[in-house]
């Protein structure tokens, strides 16, 4: 009988794009709109990532 969890090599964390890896979790809430907008996306979860780094960067103070 199969597992139904999956293989090991499914259970690995996934590896970035980027070159810092992911260690942390951050949890907020939405509205039902906005979670739906989010969900559609190819990859939601970078979606988020690259939103959330964009605002932050507009948020630095200018340098000079």
């Amino acid at each position: 009988m199969p597992n139904p969890k999956g293989t090991p090599e499914n259970l690995e964390p996934g590896t970035r794009k980027g070159q810092e890896p992911f260690t942390d979790q951050l949890s907020f809430r939405v509205t039902r709109d906005m979670k739906e907008a989010v969900k559609a996306q190819d990859d939601p979860a970078q979606f988020c990532r690259d939103a959330i780094q964009e605002k932050l960067d507009r948020n630095k103070p200018s340098e000079g």
